[in-house]
């Protein structure tokens, strides 16, 4: 096996920075916590992992699949949807069931290429399942399908947040039946590095009260750090099911209103999140995973075809949709529902009247355009992964953090905070600094005035200067001198205006944009 600290596995240098503190504490502290850090190592040369949250009904293995771009994993309630799946990278398409006790056991796909609904095994024996394929998107991107939250099943939230680390750590006085000095990984060490290092959350035009609470449970995904604007973003699914006129200003557009109500939903969970994105679950797996086939094409075009009053008639509603005589058969318009929906069915034969020549190709891209999905995959790769490096590198951190204070042992925890100290002091890890004091703010830990929690959240969760300084598209000259303006005024804040802990933050502010002026400067 590759070793998990070849730079070139590595997300970047800070990534770099905490592997190489890694292996120099390895000799320094317990045989314990050496086998902890030994996972972090591990887990800082794999892709960055995503855990896909949301609640039940809230369309997440939809959008899974969309996003790996195959129908692999299952829609329907059955086993599997009460395990957490992890889709990761493999030169050999294969499905394994994990066991509590580590044991694995070689799962075939079912006959349509999917992970069966059914496992035949008992579920309370099994840890979770991993599923490898032979697929480019997940080079880059771990993704981890959950159970939804606010299921009924106790058991399947509680595997979810022991994968993820939400659950609870034991205490090692706790853990007596655990040998002193043992180099096997415990649990509580293994549930300190185990979580997901960014969140990709699901919700739908129902966003309820506690979903900031529901969002706040997958705090251990990032490995004991709150998920916040660096590391989490949201999308609005099933955006096509919107009643556009209960949405002020979107003009009897589906669409319109679900920008509109993304915007009022990024409102009320900001700043656990980045942004929060109108996607249609349904339409981009089946655009995007080879669903959408020329037959479904040639089934839309005869529907194009027939009168315009019967057709709207038609589609008031899926019954109606699928028991009304005509010569397109009800067998094929069930499967069309299934696949795109009644909003998909209209919005392809209107592109079919536009365009009559359209191919089936052609027709599939437009469905995949009008579904959001490459939206939310720029966002992902704005948000999560150019910033692989710092969101890796600082999660990693939490995990060395949890796992010297796991052992128990003063002396260690001393030792590991000093060298972490040690790194962070170094100029090249000031972006570490600088997420934790956006998690600071993001999380309330650290109470600052709106206007400046809000400039703290856009310097810290954007990677675009122009967007960082609030002036996208501005000539250069007038972002540096913005940038030279806003360190001194925050250098000014931190020592006459602020408290203790807002002192902290406004520093590493300072020096952000201090550094942004630099750069622009250079």
């Amino acid at each position: 096996m590759t070793s998990a600290t070849e730079q070139g596995r590595l997300a970047g240098p800070l990534s770099m920075s905490v592997a190489n503190l890694c292996h120099r504490l390895q000799p320094q502290v317990s045989a314990r916590t050496a086998a902890g850090f030994a996972e972090v190592l591990r887990r800082l040369g794999g892709p960055l992992q995503v855990a896909v949250a949301g609640r039940i009904k809230s369309g997440k293995s939809t959008l899974v699949n969309a996003l790996i771009g195959r129908r692999v994993a299952p829609t329907d309630v059955g086993e599997c949807t009460r395990l957490v799946t992890r889709f990761q990278y493999g030169t050999v398409d294969r499905v394994e069931i994990v066991f509590n006790d580590g044991r694995k056991q070689v799962l075939p796909f079912s006959a349509d290429g999917m992970i069966p609904a059914e496992l035949g095994i008992d579920i309370d024996k099994v840890s979770h399942i991993e599923a490898y394929l032979t697929n480019a998107v997940l080079q880059g991107m771990t993704v981890i399908d959950t159970p939804g939250l606010g299921s009924l099943d106790a058991a399947s939230v509680s595997r979810t947040e022991e994968l993820l680390g939400a659950a609870k750590h034991r205490k090692p006085e706790d853990d007596e039946a655990d040998e002193e000095g043992s180099d096997e990984l415990d649990d509580t060490s293994r549930n300190a590095v185990a979580g997901a290092e960014a969140v990709l959350y699901v919700v739908t035009q129902g966003v309820r009260a506690d979903d900031q609470q529901a969002l706040a449970a997958f705090t251990a995904a990032t490995a004991s750090r709150e998920a916040g604007p660096v590391n989490a973003i949201a999308v609005l699914n099933k955006a096509d099911t919107i009643a556009p006129e209960s949405v002020e200003g979107s003009g009897g557009d589906v669409w319109k209103a679900a920008t509109l109500l993304s915007e009022k939903q990024a409102a009320t969970l900001k700043p656990r999140v980045a942004d929060v994105l109108p996607v249609i679950g349904l339409i981009a797996e089946s655009a995007e995973s080879g669903g959408f086939t020329s037959p479904d094409a040639e089934a839309l075009r005869q529907l194009a075809e027939m009168d315009d009053d019967i057709l709207e008639t038609m589609l008031i509603s899926a019954d109606i949709f699928t028991s009304w005589e005509c010569d397109v058969a009800a067998g094929t318009r069930l499967r069309l529902l299934e696949k795109l929906d009644l909003f998909g069915v209209r919005y392809a034969v209107e592109a079919i009247r536009k365009e009559p020549e359209i191919t089936a190709g052609s027709l599939r891209r437009k469905l995949l355009d009008a579904s959001g999905l490459e939206a939310v995959r720029q966002r992902l790769s704005i948000v999560f992964a150019a910033r692989a490096d710092g969101i890796k590198a600082a999660a990693a951190l939490a995990s060395v953090t949890a796992l010297a204070h796991a052992s128990g042992d003063p002396a260690e925890r001393q030792r590991v905070h000093d060298a972490i100290e040690v790194l962070l002091a170094k100029p090249e890890a000031h972006q570490l600094r600088l997420l934790e004091a956006l998690t600071l703010v993001a999380s309330g830990a650290v109470d600052m005035p709106e206007d400046l929690s809000e400039e703290v959240l856009r310097v810290g969760s954007n990677a675009d200067i122009g967007a960082q300084l609030g002036k996208p598209g501005a000539p250069r000259a007038e972002l540096a001198a913005h940038a030279l303006e806003r360190a001194g005024w925050w250098r000014s804040f931190a020592s006459f205006g602020a408290t203790p802990a807002q002192s902290r933050v406004a520093h590493v502010v300072h020096r952000a944009y201090f550094l942004i002026w630099q750069q622009i400067r250079d």
